[in-house]
C-alpha cells in the first residue's frame, strides 16, 4: 500500500520537497521534447509590414516545423506582433488558398487557373494596359512613360529584387509611379 501511494506525485511532492520538478513529472511528460528538435532553421524576415521583424523557420523533411522570432534580429529581438506570431498557421492552415484562382468579370463563381495561364493573362493586360496611355513623346521630345500603372513594392524585398524591379518597371515598362512599402 506504501508503495502505491508513493507512485501519486502529490506524494512525492510532499515528502520530498519538489512541488514542480521531477516529482510532478510523469514518464510521457520526460519523454516529451520540442517540435523543433531536429528541424533545419532558415532566417527570414516576416512580410506582413515594412517593420522587417526577423523570423526563424524551422522545417524537416521539406515540411514547415514552427516560425518563432528571431532572438538576433536587431529590429524585433526575438518579438513577433500578432500577424507575425501567427505566421505558422497562416502557412499551414487547412483553409489556405494554394491555387491560382480567377473570376471573370460579371461572373459568380471561381474558376482554377494553372499559373502559366494566369502569368499570361497579368502580362497581357499588363501590355494593353501600358499600350493605352503610354506616351512616345510630348511637345516634340521623347518621353516613352507610362503614366496608368503604378507599382507598390513590399518589405521584404531586398535591395537586389528592388534594383530589378525598378529596372524593368521603369526602364522597361517606362512606369513612374514606382515605391516601395518600407518608405510608407
Amino acid at each position: 500500500m506504501a508503495s502505491f501511494l508513493g507512485r501519486w506525485p502529490v506524494i512525492q511532492q510532499l515528502l520530498g520537497g519538489d512541488a514542480t520538478g521531477t516529482a510532478a513529472m510523469s514518464e510521457r511528460t520526460h519523454a516529451l521534447a520540442a517540435r523543433t528538435n531536429g528541424a533545419s532553421v532558415s532566417r527570414s524576415v516576416c512580410p506582413y509590414c515594412a517593420v522587417g521583424c526577423g523570423q526563424l523557420i524551422y522545417h524537416r523533411n521539406g515540411q514547415l516545423v514552427s516560425i518563432e522570432g528571431d532572438p538576433e534580429s536587431p529590429i524585433s529581438e526575438g518579438h513577433l506582433c500578432p500577424k507575425g506570431a501567427a505566421s505558422f498557421e497562416l502557412m499551414t492552415h487547412a483553409a489556405r488558398q494554394t491555387r491560382v484562382k480567377y473570376r471573370a468579370p460579371f461572373a459568380t463563381d471561381w474558376q482554377e487557373l494553372d499559373p502559366e495561364t494566369a502569368l499570361d493573362m497579368i502580362a497581357e493586360r499588363v501590355w494593353r494596359t501600358r499600350e493605352a496611355a503610354f506616351e512616345v513623346e510630348r511637345d516634340g521630345l521623347p518621353l516613352m512613360q507610362c503614366p496608368n500603372i503604378a507599382h507598390l513594392g513590399g518589405a521584404t524585398l531586398d535591395n537586389e529584387e528592388n534594383y530589378l524591379i525598378k529596372k524593368l518597371f521603369t526602364g522597361g515598362l517606362g512606369m513612374v509611379c514606382v515605391s516601395n512599402q518600407a518608405r510608407i
